[in-house]
């Protein structure tokens, strides 16, 4: 066999396995909502917003589950621009994103909610779906229009039946679990009474708290409140009440939502206790992605984290629609991965999965916090 003849076979034979690769299933290609563009509604480098979307069928055709993605936000110009050339600033950079965890559409994994119609927004705004500065300016070209994203959504998603929903949920994980806190009550508004409404914030219950952790944690949202011009968007029932800067933090927003909302937290959060609470002085490293990674000196300060989450979270009134499921895992970030919604450690006997489906459906309430005072290694990787 001569080269050429070599070389033609081997093509077809990469050909042959690249047009029959199996893609797995739970992954899933956005959509751009080019519509959008002419109302405004476009990601910090004025790029299209984007979303994944799975048609319900069966029981579940007539559910709905709204996914708002988390990444953070940024808080100065320098930083939405570095931010505007990244995923979490524009929907250039990628096509698809995993439905796992609580949109999975694997019935083994996600017993509830498999066959609803499921969305996964893409976070592009970098101001936790809030922001609505009209003018653009043209030394930057930035655009910030976090809450003309959200809403078009909304009627993206209206358009293909979300308004006829027997149930419906609004969800989120970090900086989308902060936002499904903020607009829980504008989703629920977009249905009519007989619709079963809930929303699940997922790591988004960012503390404020008090000396040390309020001095590092006041000014992060203060700069994103600055320089997204959050000011007058905020919800007024906290804004009348205390200091604007002090609106983006849950403990000052729960207590007006009426819509019942669940909190999945852990006493423990990877993240804010990396980026505000530790000390400046101490070096984090590897500990960030890994507990078992962590030395002496930086697992001190995880469990000293945890009487701040129980402290803050104790002040809040006891609504009976409030679901609350604390676990010890320590990571940030829970329902929206395979690895942790199937996997996740028991409180109070209940999986979380189990926790969450009893109180959307009004089985029983569910408000629970793990009783370890350490932090546990839990498994947070996705497929």
């Amino acid at each position: 066999m001569d080269r050429f003849t070599a070389a033609l076979i081997l093509l077809s034979w990469l050909s042959f396995v690249t047009m029959n690769a199996q893609v797995p299933d739970y992954i899933q290609n956005f959509t751009l909502l080019e519509s959008a563009v002419a109302k405004g509604a476009v990601c910090l480098d004025g790029s299209p917003p984007a979303y994944a979307y799975v048609e319900g069928y069966g029981s579940g055709s007539s559910n709905w589950i709204v996914y708002m993605e988390g990444g953070g936000w940024c808080e100065s110009l320098m930083d939405c621009i570095n931010r505007s050339k990244k995923y979490h600033g524009s929907s250039k950079y990628e096509n698809d994103t995993n439905f796992v965890g609580i949109l999975d559409s694997d019935s083994q994994l996600n017993q509830y909610f498999y066959n609803w119609n499921k969305v996964f927004i893409h976070y592009c705004d970098g101001s936790v779906y809030m922001s609505d500065i009209k003018k653009v300016d043209p030394s930057n070209n930035l655009t910030f229009r976090g809450a003309r994203i959200y809403h078009a959504m909304m009627e993206e998603m209206l358009h293909k039946g979300m308004g006829n929903a027997h149930n419906a949920i609004l969800s989120g994980g970090s900086a989308g679990g902060l936002s499904t806190i903020l607009h829980c009550d504008r989703f629920r508004y977009l249905f009519p009474n007989t619709t079963r409404v809930k929303c699940i914030s997922d790591s988004g219950f960012f503390i404020h708290g008090e000396g040390a952790l309020a001095n590092k944690s006041g000014p992060h949202f203060a700069h994103v409140i600055e320089t997204h011009e959050l000011g007058a968007l905020l919800p007024k029932s906290c804004t009348s009440k205390r200091d604007p800067n002090l609106c983006l933090f849950p403990e000052y927003l729960i207590e007006d939502v009426s819509t019942p909302l669940f909190l999945v937290e852990t006493a423990f959060d990877s993240f804010q206790i990396k980026y505000s609470f530790k000390p400046k002085s101490i070096q984090w490293g590897l500990c960030e992605l890994s507990l078992e990674q962590c030395n002496s000196q930086q697992i001190r300060i995880i469990e000293e984290f945890r009487p701040i989450v129980l402290k803050t979270l104790m002040k809040l009134d006891k609504s009976c629609s409030r679901g609350v499921f604390v676990d010890s895992c320590y990571l940030h970030g829970h329902i929206a991965r395979r690895s942790t919604w199937t996997r996740s450690p028991l409180v109070r006997n209940t999986t979380m999965e189990q926790a969450i489906a009893d109180w959307y459906f009004d089985r029983s309430p569910f408000q629970e916090i793990d009783n370890n005072a350490s932090p546990q290694v839990c498994p947070h990787s996705d497929p």
